[in-house]
């Protein structure tokens, strides 16, 4: 996760300069993303964060609200951008986002955009800049610093 964020950050730099360089350019179109949200999206970004501290560390224990707890163990859809975890054209485990990845992901008022890792049922998907829809189950992981994403999506299939 935490390289996520990493890429997430040097791309957002990067973005910057490129949408500063489009400015001098206005001949070049760059595409207007819309985001995917949906109900489910808009449950997802209800997950909030229990902050305790542990000596001078502190703990972010993930807290799913009622809108958000009513999807456990249901099956889902979501159209969203692929977000690789791994290198490589074909992903059996990536994060689906309601931005593309391209875009920046800390632009705007309202911070990172939901995210949730998907975890296909059978075979890869092959990396697309272009939207996609997912059906899958929705599970939580009450301990995302043991590898994984606070809500997933498992034996997902595309629709």
């Amino acid at each position: 996760m935490k390289y996520i964020i990493l890429f997430l950050f040097f791309g957002c730099t990067t973005i910057g300069v490129s949408k500063a360089q489009i400015g001098q350019y206005p001949e070049m179109n760059v595409p207007d993303h819309t985001p995917m949200m949906n109900s489910t999206w808009e449950a997802i970004d209800k997950l909030m964060y229990k902050v305790t501290t542990q000596g001078n560390k502190k703990i972010y224990t993930p807290t799913f609200p009622a809108p958000l707890k009513a999807l456990e163990n249901k099956t889902v859809e979501l159209p969203g951008y692929i977000v690789p975890l791994n290198s490589g054209r074909n992903h059996s485990t990536f994060m689906l986002s309601v931005l593309p990845v391209m875009q920046c992901q800390f632009c705007g008022t309202n911070g990172i955009p939901p995210m949730v890792e998907i975890f296909m049922k059978k075979g890869t998907i092959k990396f697309t800049e272009e939207p996609i829809k997912l059906k899958g189950k929705m599970k939580f992981n009450t301990e995302p610093l043991k590898g994984n994403a606070e809500i997933q999506i498992i034996d997902a299939e595309i629709i």
